[in-house]
């Protein structure tokens, strides 16, 4: 197995996590805004296995994502924002499969309406190489400002249209948006200085047996793959979740080249009570 193809199969099931939640049914719109179900500082966390002849079920990472609320001044007004953790992380037999390790940091600052990416922190790494990247979305002049700290310091600025979102605000973003099997919608997205559309369709209901017992959920295919994509590679994602109020997902599938990784809610908890 090439170091190339190891490389997009490492993006792809970082991507993949980074966009795990990708879907969800939304909350009763009313004059006093609903706190959003991630909002009481939700905690998920996913394990992923291998499924490839021998290796079948072996684990190769651990993915956790954080949510918690905060109330800011802002003018004269107060509002909410979300401040919210991803961590992707290689484990098990991954460093002998691949060859390396990975790991990938991310911290966003999301406002809750409209629900939109204020600011991004990023850490990417791989094996003995590491890149640390920073964003911040002016949404008056519709402009984002990438900067690379590390290894190559530099800035770029990219224009961009509502509502804008990375690639951990676009988990929880999804979230909130109403689904229904057949439906198909397109969602702007900036990662690293780039612009993509990142397009999902829900295309099936179906009951799971999952960490949270039985549940009823909607599966649906983001669009992660193709030569205009976030991943230039070969590939398919599905992405189940629960129907009911946290809009939750539960169990996911990355289908590669070298093979196909099954992932699995292993835990949810809250900090604060409902």
């Amino acid at each position: 197995m090439n170091h190339r193809r190891l490389t997009s199969f490492s993006k792809a099931l970082v991507a993949f996590f980074l966009l795990v939640a990708a879907c969800g049914v939304a909350l009763a719109q009313t004059p006093q805004r609903n706190p959003l179900p991630f909002e009481r500082g939700e905690e998920l966390v996913y394990q992923a296995e291998f499924s490839r002849a021998l290796l079948r079920g072996a684990d190769v990472a651990e993915f956790r994502f954080k949510s918690i609320s905060e109330h800011i001044s802002r003018g004269t007004d107060d509002t909410t924002v979300l401040r919210l953790t991803g961590d992707v992380v290689s484990k098990g037999l991954f460093p002998r499969i691949a060859g390396f390790r990975f790991h990938q940091h991310v911290e966003s600052v999301a406002d809750v309406k409209p629900f939109t990416v204020l600011h991004t922190n990023k850490i990417e790494e791989q094996g003995k190489r590491s890149r640390i990247l920073e964003a911040v979305f002016d949404h008056e002049t519709h402009k984002a400002l990438w900067t690379e700290h590390n290894p190559n310091p530099g800035s770029v600025s990219i224009d961009f249209s509502e509502p804008i979102q990375d690639f951990l605000t676009v988990i929880y973003f999804l979230r909130t948006q109403k689904l229904n099997v057949g439906d198909s919608f397109d969602v702007p997205v900036s990662d690293a200085g780039h612009m993509f559309r990142l397009s999902v369709k829900a295309v099936e209901r179906k009951e799971l047996n999952t960490v949270l017992g039985e549940v009823k959920t909607i599966r649906v295919e983001p669009a992660l793959f193709g030569d205009n994509a976030l991943v230039r590679a070969r590939g398919a994602l599905s992405i189940w979740v629960t129907e009911d109020d946290r809009h939750l997902p539960v169990r996911a599938q990355l289908k590669v080249d070298i093979g196909t990784f099954d992932i699995k809610l292993k835990s949810v908890s809250y900090s604060q009570p409902q």
